[in-house]
């Protein structure tokens, strides 16, 4: 008996250390500021897929001419995705469809971009959206930058 509560003792304090750490790491990545709530789906097919696959949740962060999008489940203190303002070409916006709207927050807009040849996109709130695109019309003198 004495050795199942400890177990289960045990059990209960790695759960409740495995959320702290979770809290902790996005506190570590929000601390320099410039954070947005942003899903990401990379390579992703030409033709419109609105099945909800592929979609990963994440915190996507500005850091200088680069945008860092970090998975929210993961303990990997890197970004799973850094993203150069000077190969982001975005393609087009759209609401989600289908599927898409379980998968994502429920005030997204899909932007639809290309990064290095490799098609992605990007769901954000439309705040976010806004300040994405001035951050990506905002690229200093002689830096070539493709918004739809």
């Amino acid at each position: 008996m004495v050795l199942a509560l400890s177990a289960c003792g045990l059990v209960v304090a790695l759960v409740v250390v495995g959320l702290f750490v979770f809290g902790l790491r996005r506190r570590l990545i929000q601390r320099s500021g410039g954070t947005f709530d942003c899903s990401l789906r990379w390579g992703v097919p030409e033709e419109p897929d609105t099945s909800g696959k592929g979609w990963g949740y994440g915190i996507a962060r500005y850091n200088g001419d680069r945008v860092e999008w970090f998975r929210v489940f993961s303990y990997a203190p890197r970004p799973r995705r850094v993203l150069e303002r000077s190969a982001i070409e975005v393609a087009g916006r759209r609401a989600p469809e289908g599927e898409e709207e379980l998968a994502l927050l429920s005030d997204a807009v899909i932007l639809a971009c290309h990064h290095r040849g490799i098609r992605l996109e990007l769901a954000m709130s439309e705040d976010a959206l806004t300040g994405f695109l001035a951050w990506l019309e905002a690229a200093p003198p002689g830096q070539r930058v493709n918004v739809a």
